[in-house]
Formats: structure tokens, sequence, C-alpha cells
């Protein structure tokens, strides 16, 4: 529906109530219905699963169109992101948002800042998917708030060419409306808690849900020691429950992503259940830590299973735990992905202990055996040093290729001695292309960075803090924080302006006419930033 054609249907609408709607305009109850384009989170939801299918279909025709995202922990710094993405790149295609657990628990739970155990409260992630698509769609409002506002200046000096350029751009206004990938950790309890806290995620807005198979109350971030999977009938189970979810809703184009940590959980809290020998319950089971016994060696409380006729006790930990092999990892994490995908489940997560594209792509490899189409969503984690992970692959493809790698200490590679080296210069290109070369090599259909914006408020906050208390005083702030705004055309600078403060004005005008207070006028201070 164009402008003009929704202030006609509204014109329509006003002229038929009659006299008791008199003072209503309709040019402007039209501008406030585009500035609103998603009045509930089930809308938003379905609207960016339709962008993510068709995503992943043009992944599939070319593994070039990968899409990205970054992990934000509050509305403003997702709003901000997607600015910024429209400013610099013109679209948001391709580009979404990534809700992580960690944050969540860093930065957002009322107990404070937790490790990423699952502890915080479950309803802080719908309230967050809720608080950065409200963020989103003020981004909406205050844009075509300014267009409209072009809009009147172009009427009111008889610019018609004008005025009908800036109508075709609110016609095709770009939302900052875009999917967010939600993690729900381990379901928070049983496949009914997961299927609860998965509709109130799809309610807030969510499009897609990833979900890990770490025993709920066992959970740990996929980059620490401890984890603790569950068999896969357990795991299978919340898929299913989170299927269920997006159906009831009526979301049927969502999307389902499934995490394995098993590359690094060698711990499982059951022995699962099976029926017959090579059944799902059968080949979990295989991996465990065994020694054959016979009767005469069973102790006080053993568990003990049957296999090919034997009698095996597998290792059990003081924990209660029960161990796998070591070494099996890779062929857990096929089985899971496999599994996962016959099952109900869109995407894989790979949880992996460094960024390696022959690793990733060689269980993809395997998987795609099975399913064809398997593609990955995969964490650029700041959990990985990655300038010393990629100096020492380089290092390795150098030895191996038998050059000269005596100037190097493998060990020390992270020194700022190794910065200006041809080594340091290969390893940074391997880094700046690594998405690119991942998405055709290794069947990565969406990178994200978990906590981006932890450690880039991290950082900017210290260095004004060192600035602005220390010597520079004032100029800490305005040299480094103010004037690069200015320059760099960061909208934020008027932050009266982002904080909705036109579009309150805009709304008075609206509500009251002529007798609107605004705070637009001529006193305002952000006047000072008009040419900014």
């Amino acid at each position: 529906m164009t402008y003009q054609t929704s202030i006609a249907d509204f014109r329509q609408t006003i002229e038929g109530a009659g006299a008791p709607w008199n003072g209503i305009d309709a040019e402007s109850a039209a501008r406030m219905r585009l500035q609103n384009r998603f009045p509930t989170g089930l809308d938003i939801a379905r609207y960016t699963a339709k962008i993510m299918r068709e995503d992943m279909a043009a992944y599939d025709a070319d593994p070039a169109a990968y899409t990205q995202s970054l992990g934000c922990w509050h509305g403003f710094i997702g709003q901000q992101k997607m600015i910024a993405i429209k400013k610099h790149f013109g679209s948001t295609k391709k580009r979404y948002l990534y809700l992580s657990g960690w944050m969540i628990a860093a930065l957002r739970s009322e107990f404070g800042p937790l490790p990423d155990q699952s502890m915080h409260e479950k309803t802080s992630v719908p309230a967050l998917i809720e608080e950065l698509y409200t963020f989103l769609r003020q981004a909406d409002a205050r844009e075509l708030g300014g267009l409209f506002r072009e809009l009147d200046k172009a009427r009111e000096s008889g610019n018609e060419v004008e005025a009908a350029r800036i109508q075709q751009a609110i016609d095709n206004h770009e939302t900052h409306v875009v999917p967010i990938i939600a993690d729900i950790d381990a379901g928070f309890g049983n496949a009914e808690a997961t299927y609860l806290l998965a509709k109130k995620m799809i309610e807030a807005g969510a499009c897609a849900i990833q979900i890990e198979n770490q025993v709920s109350d066992e959970k740990q971030c996929g980059h620490q020691d401890g984890k603790v999977t569950v068999p896969h009938e357990d795991f299978l189970q919340k898929i299913r429950a989170v299927r269920y979810a997006f159906l009831e809703l009526g979301v049927e184009d969502g999307v389902i992503v499934a995490r394995t940590d098993s590359l690094g959980a060698g711990l499982t809290k059951q022995i699962a259940y099976s029926k017959e020998p090579g059944d799902l319950g059968d080949l979990y089971n295989s991996f465990l830590d065994c020694e054959e016994v016979d009767a005469s060696q069973i102790g006080n409380g053993d568990v003990l299973i049957t296999r090919d006729g034997k009698l095996l006790r597998p290792k059990r930990l003081a924990s209660n735990l029960f161990q796998f092999r070591a070494g099996t990892g890779e062929d857990r994490c096929v089985l899971d992905c496999i599994t996962s995908l016959q099952n109900g489940a869109d995407l894989l997560w790979i949880e992996t202990e460094k960024p390696h594209i022959g690793q990733i792509g060689g269980m993809v490899s395997r998987i795609r055996e099975v399913i064809p189409n398997a593609k990955l969503v995969y964490n650029n984690s700041p959990s990985f040093n990655w300038t010393l992970n990629f100096r020492q692959q380089v290092f390795d493809a150098w030895e191996a290729a038998g050059r000269d790698v005596s100037a190097y200490d493998r060990a020390k590679l992270m020194s700022v001695d190794y910065d200006g080296t041809e080594l340091a210069a290969e390893a940074d290109e391997r880094i700046r292309t690594f998405q690119a070369d991942a998405a055709r090599e290794a069947g990565i259909f969406h990178h994200l960075i978990t906590l981006p914006t932890y450690h880039t408020a991290a950082l900017s906050t210290d260095n004004l803090a060192r600035e602005y208390f220390g010597e520079q005083g004032m100029l800490g702030y305005v040299k480094n924080v103010q004037r690069e705004e200015i320059r760099q055309g960061i909208a934020c600078v008027k932050h009266q302006n982002m904080s909705g403060s036109d579009i309150g004005d805009d709304h008075k005008e609206y509500f009251a006419g002529e007798a609107a207070l605004k705070a637009g006028g001529a006193a305002n201070t952000m006047n000072q930033f008009a040419a900014a």
C-alpha cells in the first residue's frame, strides 16, 4: 500500500465516522500507522521468518550469500547497529541480530553478573527480544518522521518534484526490523518448560530459536570445561517442543538452530534408553568409556550395560556422571547434527574450540553425506584468541610446506614483535576472509559474534574514563566522542532526537494542533547540531 493510498483509506474511514471524528486528520493517522508497521511480536516473527527462509534458499544456491549478525545486550545497542548498517551499506539485507544467553546472564539478570550457566531468569530472554524490537520499531518511526518533515517542507516551498521524490522514499522505506536468532540455552527445564519459554520468545518477535544439547541444570558456556550432554531423544523432545510452539502461534516458517556441544563435552548424565542394537540410544551409549567385566567383578552400586553379548561397566565419576571415550567428540558431533536435522531442526551450530575451517568443513562434509543441504550457524567467538590462532595456523602451514620458520616462536606469536611480519600479514588476511572462506568451504550460512558489544562497551568506557578523569578532562569527551560523532555523522549526537523528542512533537501537533507545546523550538540546544 502506498502512502497516498493509506491516506485515502483513512480519509474514507474518518468521513464514514461522521462528526465525532472531525478532529482526526487522515494523513496524520496514515503517518502513525506507517511508523508502527509491526503492531505485535507475532507480526515481526512471521515477517522475519520469511526473510530467513529466503536467505537460506539464496545461500543454498550460492554460498557467497551468507548472512551475519552481532550479539546485542540492549535495545539501544541493537538499534544503533541497524542504523549504522543502513547508513554505511544502504540496506539491512542478510544482516541480523543475535541474542546471547551469555550476555543476558552477565548483564541483564536481577541477580547481577552471572556466568553462562542458565541461572538468570528465563523471562529475561523474551524481555530482551521485546526490548530490541521496541528500539528497532522506534528507529523506523524516527526515520519516517524525518521523511514526513522533509515532505512538509517540500510542499510548503511548492517543490512538487522533491515532494514526489520523498513520497517514493516513504513508500520504499526499509525497516530496521530484522531477524533475531535467540538463545534459549538448554531450554531451562524439561520439554514442557522449553515449549512455554519458546512461546514467550516467539510472541516477543523471535523467528529463530537456538537450543543446545546440554543438561539444563548442568549447563556451561560452550567455551568452558565441564559440559554435560543429554541422550538424543531428550534433545529431540525439546526440538519438537519448539516446533510445536512455532506452529501453535502461526509462525510456520520459524527456524530452529540445533547446537551441539559434544566436541568439547566429555560427560553425560544419563545412559540412553535402547530397545535394540544400532538404534539411536545404542549409538549414544557406544561412545561411553566402558570396561568389560564378569559377574565376579561387579561391585556395589555398579551400573552395567550389555553390547554384543558382553557385560560392560561404564566409567562413572563421583559426580554420578558418565564419561565418554576420549577422541569421540567429532563423531558424536556428526551424529548429533544428522539426528537433529532428521527430526525437525533447520540449522546447525557446532561449538568448536578454535576457528579452523578445515576442522569445521571436515565435519560438515560428513553431515552432508546424509543431509546434502546441511548448513551452519557459527560462533565467531571472542573466546577465541583470533590473532594467536591464525598466526599459528599460518606457521603450521608454512612449516608443512617446507618454508623457513626459524624466525618465529610458535608459542609467542601473539607478541607485538611479530605485528609487522609477513606471517602476521597473512594471518590477518585469513581472519579478514574467514567468513567468506568458511561459508564457501565449511557450509556456514550465518556468521555471528556472540558478545562483541560487551567488549566494545568495555573498551570505549575504559578509553573515556582514562581521558576524562585524567589530564584531558572535558577534552577527553569532546575530542574523542562528540567531535567524532559530528564528523562521522553519528545520528546519536542529537540524542534528544534519537530518544524520540521529534516523534513526540509530531504527536503533540496531531493531538493538540496549534495549542501543542513542542520541545523542538528555537531554544532547543539540539539546534547547535543542525549542520552535523
